[in-house]
């Protein structure tokens, strides 16, 4: 998921934490987004049964050095994770031994800003479930 999100958006995005100088494709430079995994919770038989389903919450917090910027940063995320073309999802999330059947913005909290640098917050739900082995 976070390759997927810096070739998407065309910045780098860490994974936890800020990305370091040697990140692809833009380094340390803002803007960028950070990608924070919240949790996972199942539903029906244990997630790895043929029929488990399950709901993986992230977190994607752009980081930028204007409002409008962190803004454009946003956008960015949200189109990389819920664009579609002809029915399908334009970008692929692998996660191993899981399909993504579906992916919704569950929350956004927007822009706050703290020493003069700007964040944007967003919540995502990926719908996964287990692949046949």
């Amino acid at each position: 998921m976070q390759k997927m999100l810096a070739t998407a958006t065309g910045r780098s995005c860490g994974y936890g934490t800020a990305p370091t100088a040697s990140s692809t494709p833009t380094g340390a430079a803002i803007p960028y987004n950070v990608l924070y995994p919240l949790g996972i919770t199942t539903s029906g038989p244990p997630l790895g049964d043929g029929d488990a389903d399950a709901r993986v919450l992230i977190q994607i917090t752009s980081v930028a050095s204007t409002a409008e910027q962190v803004e454009w940063m946003a956008d960015k995320a949200r189109a990389a994770l819920l664009t579609r073309s002809g029915g399908t999802y334009t970008n692929v999330i692998t996660i191993a031994g899981c399909a993504v059947i579906d992916r919704e913005l569950d929350k956004e909290e927007g822009i706050s800003v703290s020493s003069g640098v700007y964040s944007y917050v967003q919540r995502y739900v990926l719908t996964v479930t287990t692949l046949g082995s």
